[in-house]
């Protein structure tokens, strides 16, 4: 399986067997080595503040850091050289957030929002991934960046 199936075949899994991410209505649309891609729609129930009707912080830091674990990931699945299913999940098994960053640069409003992420450095054992959050006009949001174990 080439690294592009590889990662549309984790897409899949982690949209389907990531509870969490369900419940907030968190998709990862696209990721690769370069760059991914989470969005998710407007719910009441992602509220943080009832009297501005706006998105609770916890939900923008939660999408940020998705997209940026999923871009460190296609780093981890890029630098392998034996891609067999076990050598992949040891691999991805590593994978963790160290720190993450998230500043606020307006009120989380819209109808969907698109989270999208790159790297910015990719090492053997730490990935730094910066990460942006806009709303379907294009109003930027919030912006992060998150620092992943990846070996």
């Amino acid at each position: 399986m080439n690294k592009e199936a590889m990662c549309q075949q984790l897409s899949d899994y982690w949209n389907n067997n990531m509870p969490f991410n369900q419940l907030l209505g968190l998709k990862i649309t696209h990721f690769n080595a370069q760059k991914s891609e989470v969005r998710f729609t407007w719910q009441d129930k992602l509220i943080g503040n009832p009297m501005q009707k706006i998105l609770h912080g916890g939900v923008t830091a939660s999408a940020l850091d998705l997209a940026g674990g999923t871009v460190a990931a296609a780093n981890i699945i890029e630098q392998l050289t034996d891609m067999t299913p076990e050598t992949l999940k040891q691999s991805l098994s590593k994978l963790g957030t160290i720190d993450l960053r998230t500043d606020y640069l307006r009120p989380g409003r819209g109808e969907e929002f698109i989270v999208t992420a790159h790297i910015i450095r990719s090492g053997s054992k730490v990935a730094v991934a910066r990460m942006e959050m806009h709303n379907e006009l294009g109003e930027h949001i919030a912006f992060g960046t998150g620092t992943y174990m990846v070996g």
